[in-house]
């Protein structure tokens, strides 16, 4: 999948590959519901404790409007790549009757979308997600490594 950086880089999203990824999905103008599953993203890796360096928080951008000034700060440790939005439905999938951007993604170290989280995500709602992370996470050590 071709991927854009923010400031107009071309990639592809292959080279994520080799780390656990939390992904959002949003457009670049960044709604409430946007707002909120960023900062459940931030929160989730960073509730991970030492086991965060294995986790990325990436946020995929499905249109061309600009991000918001008062976002960039929050994101100076995560991944924004604008990507097309089509590209995007081929690979992931929402619940019955949510939106694409109504979840927060985990993709596995292959690049293998696995899990997604409930929409409208909320402290109980982290609180689970949390869990099946550090789950996950411990129950990968084995054969995962930290970083790409």
């Amino acid at each position: 999948m071709a991927t854009q950086t923010l400031d107009g880089r071309a990639g592809e999203l292959v080279a994520l590959k080799d780390q656990w990824l939390l992904l959002s999905v949003a457009g670049g103008a960044c709604d409430a519901r946007c707002e909120s599953n960023l900062y459940f993203q931030r929160q989730l890796r960073e509730s991970l404790g030492k086991e965060k360096e294995r986790l990325d928080r990436v946020w995929l951008i499905n249109d061309d409007a600009a991000v918001p000034a008062a976002l960039q700060p929050a994101l100076a440790a995560s991944t924004v790549l604008r990507v097309a939005p089509g590209a995007l439905a081929q690979w992931l999938e929402p619940a019955t009757g949510q939106r694409l951007q109504d979840h927060l993604y985990l993709v596995d170290p292959l690049g293998n979308w696995m899990m997604r989280f409930p929409a409208d995500m909320d402290a109980a709602a982290a609180a689970k997600a949390k869990r099946d992370l550090d789950r996950l996470l411990r129950a990968s050590s084995s054969w995962d490594k930290e970083g790409r």
